[in-house]
């Protein structure tokens, strides 16, 4: 008895897309080249050297524009690798200046970033590192969304390259940058996704390419302590730490990452941080919650918890967003939260809100256009029907 087994139906692996060479650290382009018979292994530095100019000092986005390597190596490049943008959904300009871009990089991949004026030394951008969030901070909109997966460093970067593309900053410039501070606090925690976030910090500050200094990269994170020292080896970035509680018991309830590294792990381990000084001081992000957080005794716990610390606060209006229930501090209390602790001698900028009226401020990415997607794809459903 023979058996004909129908294989009709079976399908076949797909093909892996071509790399992007925008998401490669310099030594990972070198083995690209290499191993794609672009060039022989005593020649891969060099070409490295060409195509890393044009990709990140130049902005291009064609091989064919790389007017010093020769046709036929373009070619060669063309066929085994790529440079594309990923497609911009929407792109929605507030009327305080902030711009924000819904970015897809894949099908079904989506994420926001936004460029913020007169932040820092001329401009910031808010990048994400994370489709999706796994924190469910109470408080934030963006993290009651799933996590669906890391973003690889070709996707972070390709945030930069988006908003240096609409700024109109190719090649890059020395003086005068419209964009010239990047901060991780976006969708995501930077920290479960730190090999990319790494790779990606590594291309961004690199001389020869986008050529931002580490000192104006700032990356985020609830909390993740055992992560912490290997961020600072690995990336000689500025430190932030979402901290709005000075107590394990509220903070487990507003960042209920606590409760796996609670205050007294997280202090311990931001006292450590490597570089750690006067002039690398840790910035604690502080969100301004009425009647939850901003009494002047919670003020003072602060100073307590901090005590010892290069640091300043940032304290944060609360961005209200559908279904909350909670409320922004009066303008007055947030005031006087500020003042005890200027008086103690930290540094408490209280952050303008800024793009609320794209949905681009702290805590509100990506919510309102899935929102929005869902209910035209809801009206459709219902046509269709």
């Amino acid at each position: 008895m023979s058996i004909t087994l129908d294989l009709s139906r079976t399908s076949t692996p797909a093909e892996k897309p071509p790399v992007n060479l925008s998401g490669l650290t310099r030594a990972g382009l070198r083995q690209a080249l290499i191993d794609a018979d672009i060039c022989p292994p005593e020649k891969a530095k060099m070409r490295a050297s060409q195509v890393w100019s044009w990709i990140h000092h130049y902005g291009v986005t064609d091989f064919a524009a790389m007017t010093n390597v020769a046709k036929d190596t373009q070619a060669k490049l063309a066929a085994a690798f790529t440079l594309n943008r990923p497609e911009i959904v929407e792109r929605q300009v507030s009327k305080d200046g902030t711009r924000k871009w819904l970015i897809r990089t894949a099908p079904g991949i989506e994420i926001e970033a936004v460029y913020i004026p007169d932040v820092g030394r001329a401009g910031a951008l808010c990048v994400s590192s994370q489709v999706g969030c796994t924190l469910n901070c109470t408080f934030c909109h963006t993290g009651t969304q799933k996590l669906v997966r890391n973003l690889t460093a070709a996707e972070i970067v390709a945030q930069v390259q988006v908003a240096r593309d609409d700024l109109g900053e190719w090649p890059s410039p020395k003086e005068d940058r419209r964009l010239s501070n990047i901060v991780f606090m976006g969708m995501g925690e930077p920290l479960y996704n730190l090999d990319n976030v790494s790779d990606a910090i590594d291309i961004i500050s690199d001389n020869e390419g986008i050529a931002l200094s580490r000192r104006r990269i700032t990356v985020s994170t609830s909390g993740v302590t055992p992560q912490l020292q290997a961020l600072g080896e690995r990336t000689q970035a500025m430190l932030a730490i979402s901290l709005h509680a000075t107590n394990d018991p509220l903070r487990d309830v507003l960042v209920p990452l606590n409760k796996k590294f609670n205050l007294e792990t997280l202090m311990a381990e931001i006292r450590a941080y490597p570089g750690l000084s006067n002039a690398r001081r840790v910035t604690f992000e502080y969100v301004m919650l009425k009647g939850v957080n901003d009494s002047p005794e919670e003020a003072r716990a602060l100073l307590k918890l901090i005590e010892g610390i290069p640091a300043k606060v940032n304290l944060i209006p609360f961005n209200p967003w559908p279904g909350t229930d909670y409320q922004c501090s009066d303008w007055k209390t947030i005031e006087r939260f500020a003042a005890i602790l200027n008086k103690a001698g930290y540094a408490s900028p209280i952050r303008t809100p800024r793009g609320r009226d794209i949905l681009a401020a702290c805590g509100q990415l990506k919510s309102e256009s899935e929102k929005v997607r869902a209910s035209a794809l809801r009206k459709a459903e219902q046509a269709a029907a």
